[in-house]
């Protein structure tokens, strides 16, 4: 939380927050959205922890539901104004965290508000 603190103490960047809970990232992300707005993510960028890819394999889960269900090593979103992504990231890493660029904010209208491309690394 300090890490967080921090980087919206830096400045006017980070939008918005939302903690990848049970529902994962489709249930959680929308939550702090507003209307018309949705997000793209690129779940390649998701440096993922062994225990997902164990849990997938052992319990015959699909990368769907993986992220429906868990985090996958990403704890929290911050969506970021464009112009000011390197300043939080660099307050970020400057407090001990790992940021990781995955995604981002795109216009929405109908379907999915979290799209998503890519593939986990759960191997």
């Amino acid at each position: 939380m300090k890490p967080l603190l921090a980087a919206l103490k830096a400045g006017d960047g980070i939008k918005a927050l939302a903690h990848i809970t049970g529902g994962g990232f489709p249930d959680n992300i929308p939550r702090v959205l507003p209307e018309g707005v949705g997000v793209r993510l690129d779940v390649d960028a998701i440096p993922v922890p062994p225990v997902f890819g164990w849990l997938a394999r052992t319990g015959g889960v699909a990368e769907a539901e993986m992220l429906r269900t868990f985090n996958c090593g990403i704890g929290m979103i911050a969506v970021v104004s464009p112009d000011r992504v390197d300043a939080v990231m660099q307050s970020l890493r400057e407090a001990g965290e790992n940021p990781v660029r995955i995604g981002e904010t795109i216009a929405h209208e109908n379907g999915e508000q979290v799209q998503i491309s890519g593939r986990l690394r759960l191997s």
